[in-house]
């Protein structure tokens, strides 16, 4: 398979899978099953440099992966409310799935890559369902009526919802630090949402916490494939296989929502196609695969305060004056979860 001959799809071999019920990851390579369609390691995989590389970098190389994924998706928020400027929230959703699908098939047709074998399609749906379609559509539903940082900061609470759903799903058990400090920096969230909202959920927020469901389903899929496909293989397939639903979704929503284009509306669009839907999910999946589900999204923790940040800088909207102290908070839960084992 040419693909897996390829530079981009060979990266995973170097990447470490963390031990079942672990998460810290594992001295050496991870072996590569026969009937995974993951690539063969190339001889420039297996010199004493690489694997000096591969013993010493893995851990790390996951987190800056999983890190570049959160900066992407902090712009998220901003550039769904640019994108609404000029167009209706189906017609955002449904061009953002086409528009990031053109680019990922295009990327599976160029390197010649073999389809998924039947095992991997069942998760490849719920890769679809949750980060293709349920939670962008449902985020930016919620965003008609909600400003984007407080959105954020609601939707902070997915670290803890992806780790929970992961154990329930991989049998991962991490350790009771890594539990305490993730529910302290969920507590932080929710008091940072309920002062905003002044303590009565609206409309906005119901769309919100059903995101966060349908969001963390996606990602604990979406990692564990990507312990065998590469990570931007795992987002592009998943993308080919709604592809049916967004294009038809795509001519009806331009058939009856309003379209005025703008700078900002053409921005945010090409944005959330190619940066949210697609680049920052590959990087992110791979982040994953390397460090283990619940470590990794911990490191979204950080997402809400980032994206209140692009709010100010993008989108004029007050910063909260809370802001400052819910952000070392959180990041002190982070540190202390990222230092913790399971």
């Amino acid at each position: 398979m040419r693909a897996n001959d390829s530079a981009i799809a060979s990266a995973p071999v170097a990447v470490s899978t963390p031990a079942a019920g672990s998460q810290g990851t594992s001295t050496t390579p991870a072996p590569i099953p026969a009937t995974s369609s993951a690539p063969s390691p190339s001889p420039a995989t297996n010199g004493p440099a690489s694997a000096a590389g591969a013993r010493g970098t893995p851990a790390a190389r996951g987190v800056l992966l999983a890190a570049l994924g959160v900066a992407a998706f902090s712009l998220t928020f901003p550039a769904t409310a640019w994108a609404l400027e000029g167009m209706g929230p189906w017609t955002v959703v449904m061009l953002r799935s086409v528009l990031a699908t053109v680019l990922a098939g295009g990327a599976l047709a160029v390197f010649r890559v073999r389809v998924p074998e039947r095992r991997h399609w069942a998760g490849l749906a719920v890769v679809a369902g949750g980060v293709v379609l349920g939670f962008p559509l449902l985020t930016t539903l919620a965003l008609e009526t909600s400003t984007t940082s407080h959105a954020a900061v609601v939707v902070g609470l997915l670290p803890l919802t992806t780790a929970a759903c992961s154990a329930l799903r991989t049998g991962a058990r991490p350790s009771r630090t890594f539990w305490t400090a993730s529910l302290v920096g969920a507590a932080v969230v929710i008091g940072f949402a309920v002062q905003q909202s002044g303590g009565a959920p609206s409309r906005g927020d119901l769309f919100l916490f059903a995101a966060l469901l349908v969001c963390a389903a996606g990602y604990t899929e979406g990692g564990r494939l990507a312990r065998h496909l590469p990570g931007w293989q795992v987002i592009g397939w998943a993308l080919v296989l709604a592809l049916p639903v967004t294009v038809a979704g795509a001519a009806v929503a331009l058939s009856v929502e309003p379209l005025h284009l703008n700078g900002h509306a053409v921005g945010g669009l090409l944005w959330l196609a190619f940066g949210s839907q697609f680049l920052g999910l590959v990087v992110w999946y791979r982040g994953m695969a390397a460090i283990g589900v619940s470590r990794a999204s911990q490191l979204q923790l950080a997402q809400p305060l980032l994206t209140l940040v692009w709010s100010v800088l993008l989108l004029g909207e007050r910063l909260p004056p809370a802001a400052p102290a819910a952000a070392l908070a959180v990041l002190a839960c982070i540190a202390v979860t990222q230092r913790a084992r399971g």
